[in-house]
């Protein structure tokens, strides 16, 4: 028989996801999902609630998150989402265009499972007391700290995307490449490898002694490179100096630069690189626009 691939698939899930969209037909929806849906036909299929990746739609897409996307689409921040360009536990990170042409959208997950791991990058940051617990709420302040991480990182001289706006868990941002996403660090070879060692470790440096933030997950995965340069992303999970963790966050950041160099072929010793951090003199970098 030939038509027997998916008789293993789970038949009262498979019911289930007939009905999870049904909310789309109410009046009021409707008319919302109308306006929005030729700028979604990059995650769509071509007839009505056919998706190209129904895994990545019923994921991401859910009423509160399409009710966000019709707010930015109204605004004039977004006019179209591609296709997905990075994915995660966290967020899904879409291309997407603009008035002004290419732009990525990164929308979080807001399953209660997903925050559950981050609630450390909350408690004890002084800009977020009391939210650990509600998680709908956490999910959206999450997305406005990463926004207000990005404005803080690009005031000090840090690359990192420009924030261009948000909402719930929806966060619009430049797109770091020329019309698709740059490449990560982890996928290419680069030439001068120790100077661009030397430039990222400048970037923690600056942001900590600078900027009093630490990214908190840096890593080759997390580093794309543009132009020449290293460029840092994923800063939602970023802190202060003032939370309790932050010097054991930046020690693990510059643990992971200094792993990437040495697998290199250098020699580089971890606590050199701390120290640098922590006491040698920055850069007074110059400031990225967009934050004024």
């Amino acid at each position: 028989m030939n038509n027997d691939d998916n008789w293993d698939e789970d038949i009262d899930a498979i019911m289930k996801s007939q009905t999870k969209h049904d909310w789309m037909s109410e009046p009021r929806f409707r008319k919302i999902f109308d306006e929005i849906e030729d700028g979604l036909q990059g995650v769509m299929g071509k007839g009505p609630f056919e998706w190209v990746d129904k895994r990545v739609f019923d994921a991401v897409f859910d009423k509160s998150t399409l009710l966000a996307i019709h707010k930015l689409m109204q605004k004039g921040d977004i006019e179209t989402i591609d296709y997905p360009i990075a994915r995660g536990k966290e967020a899904h990170v879409f291309h997407a265009t603009s008035v002004n042409g290419p732009i990525a959208v990164k929308i979080f997950h807001t399953t209660n499972a997903v925050f559950k791991g981050l609630a450390k990058y909350i408690d004890g940051d002084p800009r977020f007391n009391g939210l650990s617990g509600r998680h709908r709420e956490l999910v959206n302040i999450w997305v406005k700290k990463e926004f207000r991480n990005l404005r803080r990182m690009r005031k000090h001289g840090i690359r990192v995307p420009l924030p261009i706006s948000y909402n719930k868990n929806v966060l619009v941002m430049e797109l770091i490449g020329d019309t698709s996403a740059a490449p990560r660090l982890r996928d290419i070879q680069v030439d001068k490898k120790f100077e661009t060692f030397s430039e990222m470790l400048d970037m923690v440096a600056v942001s900590w002694q600078k900027a009093n933030l630490v990214h908190a997950d840096l890593s080759e995965y997390n580093i794309l490179w543009h132009e020449g340069r290293p460029w840092f992303i994923d800063v939602g999970q970023g802190v202060t100096e003032q939370h309790p963790h932050s010097e054991e966050f930046l020690v693990r950041d510059v643990t992971r630069l200094v792993h990437w160099i040495n697998k290199q072929g250098y020699e580089v010793e971890l606590a050199d690189s701390i120290l640098r951090v922590l006491e040698e003199p920055v850069p007074d970098l110059e400031s990225l626009p967009g934050v004024d």
